[in-house]
């Protein structure tokens, strides 16, 4: 029985049974911040087990994709060396939200293995908790479960999701594979073999935890049940490794050939199965490899994979190729992953292409730091050396020295860890905020969406050092709290506004405005009179500023739609600033933007700015907000009325907005990009400018292009013509300049092979060099090392205005048996006060004791000698 029909068998029997079949649910969970993933069939209906989210039905079935490769919940390092552990699997289960419970699961369980999958009863083994009489009646007395084959137990038969959550009672369906498959039934010494192998668990959903670890009952008792359908399978298969089902053959395949190794069979093959599905499917539900959170733990699966091909004599990228092998596979029961097919291949292409570079140079000094170790202890500071300063990952350098059988120094490693960590902290600044311990009651009705002026009432004022006062005295800094007020306070991105707060007599400037609970805050200084609670004061934006600050926010809306029509509909926002000035949008993106795909997105953006359709605003729910197609972070948390967005021509972009927006698109005026940029890994930046900003920027590009015609002697329009002839010019001029530096390099190597000293019969040269600069060195070493044949050479040479010195040691290869590079090297760099290294015939290092170079390089003939 294939898995796609066992998928379709489970849902099908249990719609039968009145389940509602719910959809697989995002691998990022939703709304829950103590998951890193969804690594259980139950973690889209945590709080409907809490009552917290009521649904329309109180009976579900899904098959829900799920990830267990960071946190609590890891099998990573097991993945490819045993025949159950995955990172990526499909959870089959059927959820009761107070409907039935032990009694009716108990029921669906058995028939459906037994009748609907033909499992022989007598091969299954049941458990259930140690405290749980009530499940044990049910499977004896009413199944008729052989009680030989029946087992209590403690620990394993009690389920949590989490510290903290639902948890309760559960019961384990075990399959036995025959005697002839060594191992002993659950619960006793020999359970850990693969004769019995757990195929369900039935949980039942009686209680919640708290984080003081006290159990609470649940408002309605319920049952969650899961099957792996990857162990299933193996069952039904006939296999004793899931990696022998059908969904893995054909990615195994697809792996070998990939890899160029043709034994499936290989753990390293099956590491690279297995981390395809993780990858692709977490790509496809939005995360892109980053050095932190999620996007770290894709980026540990991407790179273990292609650690693992690297090994098995893969040349090249090869990861991103079994995307189509997937998608062949899994394509259909997963429509995303179709659609997200070509983005899931180039992120995987770029990231493998990015790592190559790192394990090539951190496999090379693992090799090296693995040669020369003494005992079978990798030292901690070495791990964390290839982790810190070369980027090499933790588990990578597990793996190979696993297979080594070498051990890793962990403490020393986290020791090492922990250090940087204190520096990070201790290298932080953080400002006081005088505004944050504000208590206030009530909150400041917001009219800024409809005037820029109004009156109001001052309810509350607070100095500098965060004290309430009665007044404010001319001169005097503070903030002032307001009934109601036009004044937008900074939020979504865009800044808080600035301008007046007018009063019989005086007049206190606002230069921020921010927001505490329903509070906004007047930052600014009174210029003049005296400003006390109570006070009717008149508030007035600045017109001009805020004017220029809806232009750029609503050209950001207009923006990320044009970005998610250019680059694709992987595009999410991950943050932003609006300002007069500008705006800064930053985005999910893997890759810098070209030049075409930039011109691209300016172009449809001011199409829409030309249209000049009206904006509209609605609230509505939520429900009907994703309805009409609404761009949001659906996973956060929103009020149950919303804010929604329309702008541009025929719906062009949909949002939910708490902002200040032009009323036409028009408004804005004109848009254009100034720069793109990376931000960080998997989030680019882009920053435009609108209206009277971008207007300004054309007319001092224009001046800048005469000011630049004027130096050429050129009209404008012969610049470009007149820079390429110079650049040309310059090129030539520079390939004749190294020409004639080689021509002289060479003759000082000649002059310089005479200096070189006999020690034991090596020549040995040790020599500070004037007018040649560090770039420079490594051509010239080669040299030397040429014409000598056989020798050593040690090279340095000195900036002094900048206290820098750099060193190059070279050993020719007859020689690099009883003297390395590196080691030479860093004698000399200890003694200028640096360290270095590189192979075992060539090194480099730097220094800042410039005044110690010459003794450092007298001492490398003694040093030599008694090297050899």
């Amino acid at each position: 029985m294939k898995s796609a029909d066992i998928r379709q068998a489970f849902l099908s029997y249990f719609e039968e049974q009145g389940h509602t079949i719910v959809p697989t649910s995002s691998l990022v969970p939703g709304n829950d911040p103590t998951l890193l993933f969804t690594n259980a069939g139950m973690v889209p209906f945590k709080d409907v087990f809490l009552g917290r989210d009521p649904r329309p039905y109180v009976r579900a079935t899904s098959a829900q994709r799920c990830v267990r490769a960071g946190g609590k919940h890891n099998d990573l390092d097991n993945v490819g060396y045993t025949a159950r552990h995955h990172t990526f699997f499909e959870m089959l289960g059927n959820f009761s939200f107070g409907d039935y419970f032990k009694r009716d699961a108990i029921r669906f369980a058995w028939t459906f293995l037994t009748e609907t999958l033909g499992l022989p009863k007598e091969k299954l083994w049941v458990t259930v908790h140690v405290s749980d009489d009530e499940a044990e009646r049910i499977w004896k007395d009413e199944v008729g479960v052989d009680p030989e084959r029946f087992s209590k137990l403690d620990e394993d038969n009690f389920w949590q999701m989490g510290d903290t959550g639902p948890c309760g009672p559960s019961s384990e369906i075990f399959f036995d594979h025959g005697p002839e498959v060594w191992g002993g039934p659950p619960g006793s010494p020999e359970e850990d073999g693969d004769r019995y192998i757990e195929i369900w668990n039935l949980v039942f959903m009686q209680f919640d935890r708290d984080a003081a670890g006290e159990m609470h009952p649940l408002p309605k008792p319920s049952i969650d049940t899961g099957m792996g359908l990857e162990r299933i399978a193996a069952v039904m298969q006939g296999v004793h490794s899931n990696y022998e089902i059908d969904l893995f053959q054909n990615l195994l395949e697809a792996a070998a050939r990939a890899t160029g190794h043709g034994d499936t069979a290989t753990p390293s093959l099956r590491v690279i199965a297995d981390h395809i599905r993780s990858c692709a499917f977490l790509i496809a539900d939005g995360v892109l490899p980053s050095n932190e959170g999620r996007g770290y733990v894709l980026r540990r699966i991407i790179r273990r994979a292609v650690r693992h091909g690297h090994k098995l004599g893969a040349k090249g990228s090869f990861f991103h190729k079994l995307v189509g092998a997937l998608d062949a596979e899994m394509g259909e029961a997963y429509p995303e992953l179709r659609e997200a097919r070509h983005q899931i291949e180039r992120v995987l292409l770029k990231e493998e292409e990015q790592f190559a570079r790192t394990l090539d140079h951190g496999m090379g000094l693992l090799e090296e730091a693995l040669a020369g170790l003494e005992g079978d202890t990798l030292p901690g500071e070495t791990v964390f050396k290839l982790y810190d300063t070369y980027g090499f990952p933790y588990d990578l350098t597990a793996d190979v020295c696993r297979e080594r059988n070498v051990s890793l120094d962990e403490a020393g490693f986290e020791r090492e860890l922990e250090a940087q960590r204190e520096r990070a902290r201790a290298a932080s600044q953080f400002g006081a905020d005088y505004g944050a311990a504000l208590e206030l009651e009530g909150e400041t009705d917001f009219t800024g969406y409809e005037r820029l002026e109004d009156r109001a009432t001052v309810t509350a004022i607070v100095d500098r050092e965060g004290n309430e006062l009665a007044k404010l005295e001319p001169e005097q800094r503070g903030l002032v709290v307001l009934d109601r007020t036009p004044f937008y306070a900074e939020s979504g991105g865009q800044v808080g506004d600035t301008g007046y707060l007018a009063f019989d007599g005086g007049r206190f400037l606002v230069t921020d405005t921010q927001k505490q609970g329903g509070h906004h805050l007047h930052h600014g200084v009174l210029l003049e009179g005296e400003l006390a609670v109570g006070e009717a004061v008149s508030p007035g934006v600045d017109p001009a500023l805020r004017a220029a600050t809806v232009r750029n926010h609503s050209a950001t809306h207009l923006l990320h739609q044009a970005l998610r029509m250019v680059l694709g509909e992987h595009v999410e926002q991950k943050g932003s600033l609006v300002t007069p000035e500008r705006l800064r949008f930053d985005f999910s993106h893997f890759e810098p933007v070209t030049a075409e795909q930039l011109a691209e997105v300016e172009r449809l953006v001011n199409e829409q700015v030309l249209a000049n359709a009206a904006t509209h605003i609605e609230h509505m729910t939520l429900e009907q907000a994703k309805e009409k197609g609404a761009a949001a972070l659906f996973e956060a948390k929103y009020a149950d009325s919303v804010r929604v967005l329309t702008i541009g021509a025929d719906d062009f972009s949909v949002e939910l907005c708490g902002g200040t927006h032009v009323a036409r698109s028009g408004d804005i005026g004109c848009f254009h990009i100034v720069s793109e940029a990376g931000v960080a890994s998997g989030v680019r930046r882009i920053e435009a400018i609108t209206g009277e900003g971008a207007l300004a920027y054309f007319r001092e590009q224009e001046a800048r292009v005469a000011r630049i015609g004027e130096r050429l002697k050129a009209k404008p329009e012969q610049v470009e013509e007149r820079v390429e002839t110079l650049v040309e010019r310059n090129r030539g001029l520079e390939k004749e300049l190294e020409r004639l530096k080689a021509k002289l390099a060479s003759a000082a190597g000649n002059d310089l092979l005479g200096e070189a000293r006999d020690v034991k019969g090596v020549k040995v040269l040790a020599k500070r060099l004037e007018g040649v600069s560090g770039k420079e060195l490594r051509g010239m070493l080669d040299q030397l090392k040429n014409k000598l044949g056989s020798g050593i050479v040690v090279l340095g040479v000195a900036d002094e205005s900048a206290g820098k010195v750099s060193l190059i040691a070279g050993v020719t290869d007859d020689l690099t048996a009883r003297i390395k590079a590196g080691a030479l090297v860093n004698h000399v760099a200890a003694q200028v006060g640096g360290k270095g290294g590189g192979r075992p015939d060539m090194a480099q290092a730097g220094g800042s004791d410039v005044a110690a170079l010459p003794s450092a390089l007298e001492s490398v003939p003694a040093w030599v000698e008694e090297a050899l």
